[in-house]
């Protein structure tokens, strides 16, 4: 059982929630951009949340289902076509064999994850499934995904001929998460104090709370570059590497900032002004270049208030998905 790329996308990895425990060694997390969509998109399907799943960027790609699979695709809008018939988002759907899924125009979003009943029979590095892009490992030998690849998944136990009606190449399943507060406001993102807030003059302090920031077309998986108001020290400063992490906003010497991403270094030497907080994260990685970012400042009590409510939700989900898949199993 098998998806094959027809066509490449501009950049479709495996990823998963990523690899913890060897920043030591220099090697970072790694993961989905997004790590919400991924995990919905995993519930959806009946597997668990850290399974691996394909990251897709626009233009995306062409994929052919060599088999009957259950599928759901979250995150970015690039109106999923199944042999030119739409298909929606943020829902489980059963797929026939020997169609193929497109992704013709974008409408929202930077990143579209697949997931796939069962999952994919792939070899962990390092305890993940994730594509390591600079080490070579993980994912599918540690390169994006190409024309011609051969993505095998776990044989399923649903009987699709019962689902699929005669005549459809695919059929949408009934239940959907409501996601609506995760995205709300994208544009408006959340952060927290660094350890070198401090270092910011009053007034770049207030300039950084008031204005927007766009983000910079030399922008990836690693970080976000801004363009915006100079932000201005109260003193020169030199400092010692120290760690950073997925959301830590560092301030560059010509005054404008940087948001580490998934692919972020394990350590940096810029001042960190800020952290974003980890329930905005998703729709962070769901903006793209040219997108505006507006900065509002919170305590970590609010941080961790709205992460738990996030959590909370995504764990009544995969219950409510795991009761849903139960009676579809034979």
């Amino acid at each position: 059982m098998a998806i094959t790329i027809v066509k490449p996308g501009l950049l479709d990895t495996i990823q998963d929630l990523g690899r913890f425990g060897f920043g030591k060694w220099g090697v970072n997390p790694g993961g989905a951009m997004d790590t919400y969509a991924a995990r919905v998109a995993n519930m959806l399907v009946g597997n668990e949340s850290c399974e691996a799943v394909i990251e897709m960027h626009f233009p995306g790609p062409q994929l052919l289902f060599e088999h009957n699979a259950l599928i759901s695709l979250t995150g970015a809008d690039f109106t999923p076509t199944l042999n030119d018939e739409p298909l929606p988002l943020w829902r489980p759907i059963v797929v026939r064999k020997n169609t193929v899924l497109h992704f013709p125009k974008l409408n929202h979003g930077a990143r579209c994850y697949l997931a796939v009943h069962g999952g994919f029979y792939l070899d962990k590095w390092l305890d993940s499934y994730s594509t390591n892009l600079k080490a070579g490992a993980g994912g599918c030998d540690g390169r994006k995904l190409e024309k011609g690849d051969e993505l095998s998944f776990r044989e399923s136990s649903i009987y699709f001929p019962q689902l699929l009606k005669e005549g459809k190449d695919y059929q949408v399943l009934r239940w959907k998460p409501a996601i609506g507060r995760v995205y709300n406001l994208p544009n408006e993102i959340f952060f927290v104090k660094g350890n070198e807030w401090d270092l910011l003059t009053p007034g770049s302090r207030n300039d950084l709370l008031e204005n927007n920031f766009i983000i910079h077309p030399f922008s990836d998986r690693m970080g976000y570059r801004l363009k915006g108001v100079e932000l201005k020290t109260e003193r020169p400063y030199e400092m010692v590497s120290s760690g950073v992490n997925f959301g830590t906003m560092q301030l560059l010497p010509d005054g404008q900032l940087i948001l580490l991403m998934a692919d972020h270094q394990t350590a940096g030497g810029y001042p960190r002004i800020g952290h974003v907080i980890s329930a905005h994260l998703p729709k962070l990685a769901q903006l793209r270049p040219s997108d505006c970012i507006h900065f509002s400042m919170v305590d970590i009590c609010m941080a961790e208030e709205l992460l738990f409510a996030m959590q909370q939700e995504l764990n009544i989900l995969q219950r409510a998905c795991m009761a849903q898949l139960n009676q579809l199993v034979c």
